[in-house]
């Protein structure tokens, strides 16, 4: 990707981020950049086209960080600490993709939609395995492995919304408390 590619998409982000991706033109994301919104179209092919690589990109950051943080860890306790806090931490260090992955799936078209849903339900298929694991070895309990792996990740999800790194707590007390978090809700013995 090139430079200018790289900008157009930064600036698309903030935008989508702060007015959502329908009230959002190409004319608003070019004059973001000190050009024409027409001349954007030598660098991109659209603005759905924007819209989904923000999103996949966003996703595919997720599952590497997740299959990052749990490699090589046997200890199903420690997987789902360290997976919980690689989610909150990119959460809390992405806040606009983070708002904008949540918020905009309603606004991406086929077949970039069934792609972005793909990569979801294999990022939470990684908790509920971790869960599910957990359940099979005696060492969590839960009365559903699904609903404990939403609720893992409804808790970065509302991270970007009020974390600021000059705020009460550093990034590290947060993720490492939010790991605590997780091993509760699985009833972590």
């Amino acid at each position: 990707m090139t430079g200018r590619a790289v900008d157009i998409r930064a600036a698309a982000l903030a935008l989508f981020a702060e007015r959502g991706y329908q009230a959002t033109t190409m004319a608003d994301i070019g004059a973001a950049l000190g050009i024409r919104g027409p001349s954007l179209y030598k660098h991109v092919g659209s603005k759905q086209e924007l819209l989904a690589e923000i999103m996949i990109a966003t996703m595919d950051a997720l599952l590497a960080g997740h299959r990052a943080a749990v490699s090589g860890c046997d200890d199903v306790a420690e997987r789902l600490r360290r997976a919980t806090e690689a989610h909150v931490r990119f959460h809390a260090r992405h806040r606009l993709e983070a708002f904008v992955g949540t918020r905009e799936i309603r606004s991406l078209e086929e077949p970039h939609r069934a792609g972005v849903l793909d990569r979801r339900a294999c990022y939470e298929g990684g908790f509920r395995e971790i869960v599910a694991d957990g359940v099979r070895q005696g060492r969590f309990k839960v009365a559903s492995a699904k609903l404990t792996s939403y609720a893992i990740l409804d808790l970065g999800m509302g991270v970007p919304v009020w974390y600021r790194e000059d705020g009460e707590l550093t990034e590290d007390q947060l993720v490492y408390q939010y790991g605590d978090f997780a091993l509760r809700l699985a009833g972590a013995r």
